[in-house]
């Protein structure tokens, strides 16, 4: 892409849960003054928010009967990326173990993410931006100038999850991630998928900055250049 473009490129990065998204999408968007979206903190928002109203969420028609409700603002800083609820940032509350079990739930439910993807794409506009989640280059923008599907195997995503949240049970960390895969990719609305035309990039053996100057290094590219 020619540098002067820059400024209006949408990079979507979907991939599997601990394999390096959000650093990555974050240090790539710095790097090239870019706002960031993490769409799988605005799904957790709304699933915290449903345990914080006794909604229970293993009840489609209930979260849908309220997928609604909740008041809901992403920033866009690479450097301090907030969420917010009715005006409150719910970003640590976001990341705790009640979310983590609930959200793959309140992510399937079809007016949830009808609603988050409508909200995704007036974020995303005139683009400017690098995005991340499970179905941004598949579905909430499929036209985007750079798609990147991210992975790496199981072990190595589970021991990097563990050491985030500062456990030792690396094992159990490994069976709770391939459950997410099971139910992210087996959903019946916009499954975790790579998208046509997108770029796998196997992240195991690769350091974060490695990864980062990969990503830049395909975004910044020219457009007549095969990735």
């Amino acid at each position: 892409m020619d540098a002067g473009d820059i400024g209006s490129i949408v990079v979507a990065v979907d991939g599997t849960s601990g394999s390096g998204k959000s650093s990555t999408c974050r240090a790539v968007a710095e790097r090239l003054g870019l706002r960031y979206l993490d769409t799988g903190a605005m799904y957790r928002a709304v699933t915290w928010w449903m345990l914080q109203h006794d909604v229970d969420v293993h009840d489609a028609e209930a979260v849908a009967a309220r997928a609604a409700e909740p008041r809901l603002e992403s920033g866009t800083d690479p450097r301090r990326p907030t969420i917010s609820l009715d005006g409150v940032d719910v970003s640590v509350e976001i990341r705790s173990d009640a979310v983590n079990g609930a959200v793959s739930p309140v992510s399937t439910v079809p007016a949830v993410r009808e609603r988050l993807v409508a909200l995704q794409r007036e974020i995303i506009g005139a683009g400017g931006i690098v995005v991340e989640g499970r179905d941004i280059g598949s579905v909430v923008w499929p036209e985007a100038e750079l798609k990147v599907f991210l992975t790496a195997d199981a072990a190595a995503r589970a021991a990097r999850r563990a050491a985030e949240a500062g456990s030792s049970d690396v094992a159990a960390t490994e069976a709770s991630l391939l459950s997410r895969d099971r139910i992210d990719s087996g959903r019946a609305v916009a499954p975790l998928t790579r998208a046509d035309g997108a770029v796998q990039v196997d992240s195991t053996d690769l350091t974060l900055d490695e990864v980062v100057d990969l990503v830049v290094g395909l975004a910044t590219a020219p457009a007549d250049a095969a990735p």
